[in-house]
């Protein structure tokens, strides 16, 4: 993950403590680490520029938990795939793991107390199994 090539926002990010990059081949290695962890996927800024807002209140929302969390700041080129392996199909998005397993994932920005009540149901939430990612014609249409 090239600092030079981040907004500045994310960049920023990074240089939090608890804050890491993540890629897809780092990706086991984040997942050893003990406790609850969430990977953030930004998304691509323009086509999703609320993803720079996650990112400016990420932290915060650990702060709010009482640092509850260690955050993984997911490559771009590789969100794809850790998106896929996690069911998340909308941008951006938290990736909520707790010992090395999925919990639950929280996608877009919403209102801080919204967030904030999310985060900790969250953190209060058994791990499960990640939701399987839709993929193909089907994906694209609604059963609305």
């Amino acid at each position: 993950m090239s600092p030079d090539t981040l907004p500045p926002v994310i960049r920023r990010l990074l240089e939090r403590d608890a804050v890491v990059p993540v890629d897809e081949a780092g990706l086991a290695g984040f997942l050893e680490h003990p406790g609850d962890q969430v990977l953030f996927l930004s998304g691509d800024p323009v086509q999703f520029p609320e993803g720079l807002d996650v990112a400016v209140v990420l932290p915060e929302l650990r702060s709010a938990s009482g640092g509850a969390f260690r955050i993984g700041v997911v490559a771009r080129d590789d969100q794809e795939a850790v998106a896929k392996r996690y069911g998340n199909q909308r941008w951006p998005a938290l990736v909520f793991v707790r010992d090395g397993r999925y919990v639950t994932t929280l996608a877009g920005m919403h209102d801080w107390s919204v967030f904030v009540e999310r985060v900790a149901a969250a953190l209060a939430a058994p791990t499960t199994r990640p939701p399987i990612a839709l993929v193909g014609p089907a994906a694209a249409s609604s059963c609305h």
